[in-house]
C-alpha cells in the first residue's frame, strides 16, 4: 500500500500511509482506537475505496472496488465481529454463495459435497471435532471463530487479515488459534493482524507497523523490540503518564455497598460476597465460570432465584434492568453494542439514557451536562453530536461510562471494561474507576485479562463452576488466580 489516504465527510482518517507485507509473515497493526487499522484493512479486502494512493499486489497497481474482487485476488478478512448467520449449520456458512450444485439443470445443492469441502477445511486447521452438519449456534465462540477461518480459508487467499480474533477467547483458546496460524504462515499464508494485546504482537508477529491519528508512525522488526518501544509510539509520551495504576488506601476504604448472601441463579450458587465504598474488587475466572451471570444477576437481568441482596444496608430484590437502576446500580455490559447501547442514536444520546428513563434531566440542561461529561470520560464535544455505532469502540465504551456517571450510579459492575479498546483508551478506563472508587463508590470489575485483575484490584474474587472458589490480595500471582480457577467442580 502506498500514499493512503481515506476521508469520510470531511474528516481525515488516513493520512499519507504505506505499508508493506512479504510472503510468510505475520504482520501486526496497533495503535490506538480511532488510529485507522481497521479502515487501512478494510481498504485491502475492498470494503473501503482509497480518496488517495496506490494498492499494489505483487507489484502490480491493482483497483479494489468490493469486497468480492479482494477474495477472487487471493484477500480474506476476518472481521472482529462474526459474520455467521446462526441459524444455519456450518457447511451452509462456509459455502455460504458459492454452494456445489447438482442434477440435470443445477438446480439443487450438492449438500455432501459441501460437507466434504467444509470438513476437509476444518480438519487443515485441527478442529475435526466440529461437525460440518452442526448449527453455528450451538457452538462456542471459539469453534465459531475456527469456522470463520474456514470460511475465510475456503477462498484458498495468500492474503488473510484478522481484526482482533481472540477478544473473546481463553488464553487456551488463544494458543490453539496462534498453532493454527503458524501452520498457515509455514505454508506460506501472509497474514495481517489486528490486536490491542502487546503480548500477542510478541507471541506471534514477525514485523509490526504502529499508526497513531491516521498516519504511519514506524514499522519495527518484533525481534528487536520491546512493548516499552511500542506504547510511546501508540500513545505519545505526554499520554504515558495516565497508564500508572494506583490502589487504594486501605485506611480509606468505607463501609460494605453491596452484598450477596447465598445468591443462587441459573449457571450460579452459593453466591457470597461484599464490595466495599472505595475499593475495586476484581473478578476472574474462566469462561462459564458464572462470571457473566454474576453480572447479569446484579444488573436486574437475569435475577437471582434465591438468596439476598442488599444495598448500602437495606435489602433489595433486583428483579429489572430498572430497579437495578433505582438501586443505584450501573452495569457495564460486556458487549457494548447489542447490551450497552443503542446503535441508531448519537453518542449525545445514549449519554442520557439513564436518566431520561426516569426524567430527572430537562432538555435545557443538556448541554451543559453533556459537556461536563464529555470531559469526564475523555470524549470530545464533537463525538457526542455523532451516531454512536461510527465511534471507536474505545470511545463507544466512554459512551457507556457516561450514560452511568449521569445517573449517578454509587455501584458499578463492569464487565469486560477493556476488552477490544486500546492501551491508551484502557487507562482512561482505569483511571475513571479509581477516581470513581476514591469518591466513594464500590466497583465489582469482570475481566479475564489477568495482569488487568491484578493490576487494578484491590482484592480478586476467583469464580469457577457458578461458584466462588476463593478470594486473593491484589498481590496475588497469575499461578495462585488460575489454581483456584480451574480446581475441581463444585457441587450445587
Amino acid at each position: 500500500m502506498r500514499h493512503i489516504t481515506k476521508r469520510f465527510f470531511g474528516t481525515v482518517v488516513l493520512d499519507d500511509v504505506s505499508l508493506d507485507c512479504l510472503p510468510a509473515e505475520v504482520h501486526a497493526i496497533v495503535g490506538e482506537n480511532g488510529a485507522g487499522k481497521s479502515t487501512l484493512m478494510k481498504i485491502i479486502g475492498g470494503e473501503y475505496r482509497p480518496d488517495e494512493g496506490t494498492v499494489l499486489l505483487d507489484g502490480e497497481p491493482v483497483r479494489l472496488q468490493q469486497p468480492r474482487q479482494a477474495l477472487d485476488l487471493g484477500i480474506s478478512m476476518i472481521h472482529q465481529e462474526f459474520t455467521l448467520l446462526p441459524h444455519r449449520n456450518v457447511a451452509e456458512n462456509v459455502m455460504l454463495g458459492r454452494e456445489p450444485r447438482r442434477g440435470r439443470w443445477r438446480r439443487g445443492v450438492d449438500r455432501r459435497s459441501m460437507e466434504v469441502t467444509t470438513a476437509g477445511l476444518l480438519a487443515e486447521l485441527g478442529l475435526d471435532a466440529i461437525s460440518p452438519k452442526t448449527l453455528v449456534r450451538q457452538l462456542s465462540v471459539a469453534q465459531q471463530q475456527g469456522v470463520e477461518i474456514a470460511k475465510a480459508l475456503s477462498y484458498r487467499p495468500r492474503i488473510l487479515v484478522m481484526d482482533e480474533p481472540t477478544a473473546a477467547l481463553t488464553p487456551a483458546e488463544v494458543g490453539a488459534l496462534f498453532a493454527r496460524i503458524r501452520i498457515l504462515v509455514a505454508r506460506g499464508l501472509t497474514v495481517l493482524y489486528i490486536s490491542h494485546r502487546l503480548t500477542e504482537i510478541f507471541d506471534l508477529a514477525h514485523r509490526v507497523t504502529v499508526l497513531k491519528d491516521g498516519r504511519r508512525v514506524d514499522t519495527l522488526d518484533v525481534a528487536d523490540t520491546s512493548a516499552d518501544d511500542l506504547v510511546p509510539l501508540m500513545v505519545g509520551r505526554a499520554g504515558l503518564a495516565g497508564l500508572a495504576v494506583r490502589h487504594a488506601d486501605p485506611a480509606t476504604i468505607g463501609p460494605v455497598r453491596l452484598s450477596v448472601r447465598d445468591g443462587a441463579a441459573p449457571g450460579l450458587h452459593g453466591i457470597d460476597l461484599d464490595v466495599r465504598a472505595g475499593e475495586i474488587v476484581g473478578v476472574a475466572g474462566l469462561d462459564g465460570s458464572g462470571r457473566t451471570e454474576l453480572a447479569h444477576a446484579l444488573a436486574g437481568a437475569a435475577p437471582l432465584r434465591s438468596g439476598a441482596i442488599e444495598v448500602d444496608g437495606r435489602r433489595r430484590r433486583l428483579g429489572s434492568p430498572r430497579a437495578a437502576i433505582r438501586a443505584g446500580i450501573g452495569s457495564l455490559t460486556a458487549d457494548r453494542k447489542s447490551e450497552g447501547l443503542v446503535l441508531p442514536l448519537s453518542a449525545a444520546d445514549n449519554s442520557l439514557l439513564t436518566v431520561r428513563a426516569f426524567g430527572r434531566v430537562r432538555r435545557s440542561a443538556n448541554r451543559a451536562l453533556l459537556t461536563g461529561l464529555a470531559g469526564q470520560v475523555g470524549l470530545s464535544v464533537d463525538a457526542l453530536r455523532r451516531d454512536v455505532r461510527v465511534l471507536s469502540g474505545g470511545n463507544q465504551q466512554k459512551v457507556v461510562l457516561a450514560k452511568w456517571l449521569v445517573a449517578r450510579a454509587g455501584i458499578y459492575v463492569f464487565d469486560e471494561p477493556t476488552r477490544g479498546i486500546d492501551v491508551g483508551a484502557k487507562a482512561v478506563i482505569h483511571r475513571l474507576m479509581r477516581d470513581l472508587a476514591d469518591g466513594g463508590a464500590a466497583i465489582l470489575m469482570i475481566s479475564s485479562d489477568l495482569p488487568e485483575v491484578i493490576g487494578v484490584s484491590d482484592r480478586i474474587v476467583v469464580m469457577c463452576a457458578g461458584g466462588i472458589a476463593g478470594e486473593l490480595p491484589a498481590d496475588a500471582s497469575e499461578e495462585s488466580i488460575m489454581i483456584l480457577a480451574t480446581r475441581a467442580r463444585v457441587p450445587a
